[in-house]
């Protein structure tokens, strides 16, 4: 039986370009040169392979994998999705790892410097496999916003950072979720550098009510597409799909 698979053309206008000004990291790390294209070995093609087994009870329950005694802080929430190629194909067995700011909005971790209280609660980091239809499901606390050094006044709104694995290391891609309604949308410098408004819709998680938790948590959705003209944006991915 063969099969017919779609031909998605790149969209290079949705993603910004490595010099971006205004958000001021740029200005030191975009390349100044054309970047290399190097060839990929067979072995980081096909390995490491991500099984069920690599992971822990606890790994996707961010709640409960760094409490030492008691709750986090914060508002509870579900973070969950799928993760689907340009034609809505499930991709399972992929490994999605997530790390975050507690919700004062710092991290944890020895260079955050930001006055807000680490919670000894919460470890901020998590991981789950997608299953056979590409789904993952994680419990968290909502991060909070918090300012960095770009210009006077920077603010981050709201985030958790996903990395997404194929078959092995060497495929991995980087982006980040919002949430739906965020104040700080059009103040963040990092999320204004995306020029197209529609790709920046599509990291917006929306509000979940079905798959919420009555007097318990809120949940958002936050689905992944890997390529195609309705792609999630990545952060290590400029070209495009």
């Amino acid at each position: 039986m063969s099969v017919t698979w779609d031909f998605m053309e790149r969209d290079r206008r949705s993603h910004p370009p490595a010099y971006t000004p205004d958000y001021k990291t740029t200005v030191a790390r975009s390349p100044r040169q054309p970047l290399l294209s190097v060839e990929t070995s067979l072995s980081e093609l096909t390995g490491p392979t991500f099984g069920h087994h690599d992971l822990g009870p606890l790994d996707h329950d961010l709640l409960r994998n760094h409490a030492v005694d008691g709750d986090p802080i914060g508002e509870r929430i579900i973070v969950h999705g799928r993760v689907t190629d340009q034609s809505g194909r499930p991709v399972p067995g992929t490994l999605v790892e997530v790390w975050q700011a507690n919700a004062g909005g710092r991290y944890r971790h020895v260079n955050d410097r930001y006055l807000a209280p680490i919670d000894p609660n919460f470890g901020g980091c998590g991981r789950a496999l997608t299953d056979g239809d590409g789904y993952y499901r994680f419990r968290t606390v909502k991060p909070g916003a918090y300012p960095f050094r770009n210009y006077a006044n920077s603010w981050r709104m709201a985030h958790i950072h996903f990395s997404i694995f194929g078959a092995g290391f060497a495929q991995r891609l980087i982006t980040q979720m919002y949430f739906e309604g965020d104040p700080l949308r059009s103040q963040d410098p990092i999320a204004q550098t995306i020029p197209d408004a529609a790709a920046l819709d599509r990291l917006m998680a929306p509000l979940d009510l079905g798959a919420s938790l009555p007097l318990d948590c809120l949940a958002y959705r936050f689905d992944i597409v890997l390529r195609g003209r309705r792609q999630t944006f990545f952060e290590n991915r400029p070209e495009g799909a």
